[in-house]
């Protein structure tokens, strides 16, 4: 009888198309996997994957057993989100995914408070830019700037994420026109135009390509470069009147708001920690509203 391991072996050979891959991924040595796949393939007296040089390719065989084992570990992840969910105890481990951009200029001082708070809760901070699935339990919870409507029943928006065009601290006082002065002056640009589209359609409609110096794919970047002269850059406000050098030129700009979220799966949220997590952290950045919003 096929074990769940036979399944992952087979699985992390087809989404890595090699041997030495799966080993990397399953944390085992290159002849284990070498060795287990024969046993498999033996066991059911079919081959499982075509060996060619682009690498290991799934049979009609070996695809079924791929299908069978996506839908098994989706029931393995369903079931732990469920059974985690009834733990009513404020412990354990609890891991958030976030940016580098709110872990430094937002979180940081939120985590180190609700750890004062609930000392027997262990947090696991991931820093990505990319959005984790929070439905395979690769964080139990995000707290994101998006800029793109989420699933409202996936959590709740805490606060508007204002926006407004920085500068170096030498043009405090000047008079700045965000639509007349802006083809006057050198930007600095997001490299990924992707994922701050807002903010680089305004830079091409109101600046162009040709007054573009520096890009930069980290705000925190483009932050420092405009603190030392090298150009003008739009930023979240909570950033840019963190950041020494640098000064706000305009009032918070409409088209560009964001929105800050905290999200969850709903299984876990009545997980203790979860459940801790979410109001503490609601609470404490209601207490910063006006800076991330820019109201002050």
């Amino acid at each position: 009888m096929l074990s769940w391991d036979d399944f992952r072996y087979v699985k992390a050979i087809a989404d890595t198309r090699s041997l030495a891959g799966a080993a990397e991924t399953l944390g085992v040595n290159h002849s284990t996997v070498f060795r287990r796949l024969g046993q498999i393939e033996q066991h059911l007296g079919s081959r499982l994957f075509e060996r060619g040089r682009s690498g290991y390719a799934l049979t009609a065989c070996g695809e079924q057993m791929v299908e069978l084992a996506e839908r098994m570990g989706e029931d393995i992840v369903s079931f732990e989100r469920k059974a985690t969910g009834q733990d009513l105890r404020p412990s354990g481990e609890l891991r958030i995914t976030t940016s580098d951009l709110v872990l430094l200029h937002l979180l940081s001082d939120v985590l180190i408070g609700f750890r004062r708070v609930y000392p027997d809760i262990v947090l696991d901070v991931v820093v990505s830019n990319q959005r984790l699935n929070l439905s395979k339990r690769d964080a139990d919870v995000a707290v994101r700037a998006i800029y793109q409507n989420p699933d409202p029943m996936s959590g709740r928006k805490v606060a508007r994420i204002a926006w407004a065009i920085f500068g170096p601290s030498a043009m405090a006082g000047q008079a700045f026109d965000p639509v007349a002065d802006g083809r006057n002056h050198d930007w600095l640009a997001y490299a990924d135009n992707i994922s701050i589209a807002r903010a680089m359609k305004w830079l091409k409609e109101h600046v162009g390509e040709k007054r573009i110096v520096y890009k930069a794919n980290t705000m925190i970047g483009l932050a420092q470069a405009a603190a030392g002269g090298m150009g003008l850059t739009l930023l979240p406000c909570y950033v840019g009147t963190a950041v020494p050098g640098l000064v706000q030129l305009c009032a918070p700009m409409p088209e560009l708001e964001g929105e800050l979220w905290m999200l969850s799966h709903p299984d876990l949220r009545g997980t203790a920690r979860v459940r801790a997590f979410l109001d503490f952290c609601g609470a404490e950045i209601a207490r910063r509203r006006t800076i991330i919003e820019c109201l002050g």
